[in-house]
């Protein structure tokens, strides 16, 4: 019932934008006879807002993933190179924060540690909103970027290196077993932002899965209970796609396709200086409009990803 829900949606959507075209083109058929240069305008407008709407509904109809609707988690870490690439973290973050602002999506921050002069070295978040896996697991690896540097007094180019991860929020009713003998949880105090009532008390909370050795922490709510809470729902997630990667026989494939943060392995490339480029290796679609990329007008690089991700399967 679900599925057939979602297709009769789908279906709603698409028939809505089929009689929008086809006013738009009587519209435009009204402004050559009234030559009526303000319906026109009016027309391409119109235009404009529909193409956009067209191309997130297109980009939609790519996800059939059986967790592309879930929310997504998403693990944001700078590579080698200190101050620099804290920074290029913190530019990324912005970016998929606007970018979710965009969607009308919600940010949960989980887990923040700061850089030591600037940015952030790593941070944790949950982006609610529906696709927003579906959408963001075009986003997995390592992001390079190559700017003059605002640390370096003598303007010099620098490159570093951003590591981005997303698995889907899963759904309470997958059924995960995590007994006690297999965990390790310890609290302690908050180093992040949160006031001052976040840094007097251990709220923080850190799950160490012991037969696997996959480690989660919370520390960005007030309350202990609360980071335990969201700490074990970042486990059970993690915990269940390391299963789904073995059944597919593809865990380490899917590591070695992130990489390591470093030359050579990056998924797409973000060039400031000497021109302005942002390009994927895997899809090859570029721009140059680096500035609104950054603000997170990210959709085409998506939808460039699903139509790629497709035709790898065909």
């Amino acid at each position: 019932m679900a599925e057939l829900d979602g297709l009769k949606n789908t279906y709603k959507v698409w028939q809505d934008i089929s009689v929008r075209v086809q006013d738009l083109i009587d519209l435009k058929e009204l402004a050559a006879i009234e030559n009526d240069k303000n319906i026109l305008k009016d027309v391409e407008e119109g235009s404009k807002k529909l193409g956009k709407e067209l191309a997130a509904f297109e980009a939609k109809t790519k996800l059939g993933g059986q967790h592309d609707k879930n929310n997504a988690i998403i693990s944001i870490h700078a590579g080698a190179g200190g101050t620099e690439s804290c920074d290029w973290a913190q530019m990324l973050l912005r970016m998929y924060s606007r970018w979710a602002e965009y969607k009308g999506f919600e940010i949960e921050v989980v887990d923040t540690l700061d850089g030591e002069e600037a940015g952030i070295k790593s941070i944790t978040m949950i982006i609610k909103g529906e696709y927003s896996y579906g959408f963001l697991q075009s986003e997995v690896g390592v992001h390079r970027l190559v700017r003059i540097s605002p640390f370096d007094s003598n303007k010099r180019r620098h490159t570093s290196f951003g590591s981005v991860d997303v698995i889907p929020e899963v759904d309470d009713n997958i059924n995960i077993v995590i007994e006690d003998k297999d965990i390790r949880i310890d609290t302690y105090r908050a180093s992040g932002a949160g006031g001052q009532h976040i840094n007097k008390t251990d709220s923080a909370v850190r799950i160490n899965h012991l037969p696997t050795g996959i480690i989660v922490q919370s520390q960005n709510d007030r309350s202990q209970i609360r980071n335990r809470a969201t700490a074990m729902k970042l486990l059970k997630a993690k915990l269940y796609e390391f299963e789904q990667e073995k059944q597919r026989a593809s865990y380490e494939k899917h590591y070695n396709e992130k990489g390591s943060i470093e030359w050579g392995s990056q998924i797409r490339s973000y060039v400031f200086m000497p021109y302005q480029l942002v390009k994927d290796h895997r899809t090859g679609y570029e721009t140059s409009q680096v500035n609104l990329i950054m603000n997170g007008e990210i959709d085409d690089f998506i939808s460039a990803y699903l139509s790629w991700k497709l035709g790898k399967k065909k």
